[in-house]
């Protein structure tokens, strides 16, 4: 098993390798398909069984997985979830190794993973991303529908 620590900087170099073979949209397909196979079981599941609070028990887990630092938010009456990822973990650590050049766009996995997820389940997909920084804010809300009238 590949730990955590090499798993990040072969993630960064697959994207490159990916990129130069096809171009960028050869990593858009790549993250659309781990979104759908591997999101299935775990966030997709648990946001259509329990809405928001399903997103708050994924991210709880997985960002605790990771030794994040990160605070979130669950508002019930705002119907609304929020992450602030103070320094993520995995971007973070590429920008501190010395022997590699991080993926140009290593922070747009997130997003390309989790908005489809999402956005199926009948949610909106927010986000401010620092990647330089390695930091970024995501925000899951109810989608409002519009009424006819």
């Amino acid at each position: 098993m590949i730990s955590c620590t090499e798993f990040i900087p072969a993630y960064s170099e697959g994207f490159k390798f990916l990129e130069q073979i096809n171009g960028k949209d050869e990593v858009k397909k790549f993250w659309k398909e781990l979104s759908e196979i591997y999101l299935k079981e775990t966030l997709s599941k648990l946001i259509l069984e329990k809405g928001l609070e399903g997103c708050f028990e994924y991210w709880s887990q997985s960002l605790n997985e990771e030794a994040a630092d990160f605070t979130m938010i669950l508002d019930q009456d705002k119907e609304e979830f929020k992450i602030d990822m103070h320094k993520c973990p995995s971007r973070g650590m590429l920008t501190e190794l010395k022997h590699m050049i991080p993926y140009h766009s290593y922070c747009d996995h997130c997003e390309a993973l989790y908005r489809p997820i999402v956005e199926k389940a009948g949610y909106t997909y927010e986000t401010n991303v620092d990647c330089g920084n390695s930091t970024c804010n995501i925000t899951i809300k109810k989608q409002i529908k519009n009424q006819k009238k």
